[in-house]
């Protein structure tokens, strides 16, 4: 089993409400919350929205990284996501994620497939398709 990235993620409970949090990443914060009819403050994402928000923004940057590398006329990248509970073939819960690339500049039709066939290799699209092992246990704290 490989050694995890030491640029690790914080999540710390703020205190403002029942479910705010605040997110700390290298230099970077954000705070995430529940909406307010389930209790929450709303004073950020929700953690399916933070989730989508990193599939969109993986996708957009692994469709630009690509047409600078290929010289593909991309002049605009918009990506839209949305996700939702539905019944499998076995009247399961599974989790559908839509992801719908507009993209601007004059591409012709095999360039718009070849996009497409990037966007589904971006790491994030990878991680979700594919299975994952996530090892959750219980640390220490010094203060």
């Amino acid at each position: 089993m490989g050694v995890f990235n030491k640029n690790e993620i914080t999540v710390i409970e703020t205190g403002e409400g029942k479910f705010t949090q605040l997110i700390q990443m290298g230099k970077h914060s954000l705070l995430a919350d529940e909406p307010e009819e389930v209790g929450g403050n709303n004073k950020g994402p929700n953690p399916y929205d933070l989730l989508l928000a990193s599939l969109g923004a993986c996708t957009s940057i692994t469709l630009r990284m690509y047409a600078l590398r290929k010289n593909i006329p991309l002049k605009g990248i918009h990506v839209t996501l949305d996700h939702q509970k539905v019944d499998n073939e076995q009247n399961e819960k599974t989790d559908l994620i839509h992801c719908t690339l507009h993209l601007e500049g004059e591409l012709d039709s095999d360039q718009k497939q070849d996009l497409l066939r990037i966007a589904m290799k971006c790491p994030v699209h990878q991680t979700l398709t594919q299975s994952s092992m996530i090892k959750t246990t219980i640390g220490t704290k010094s203060n």
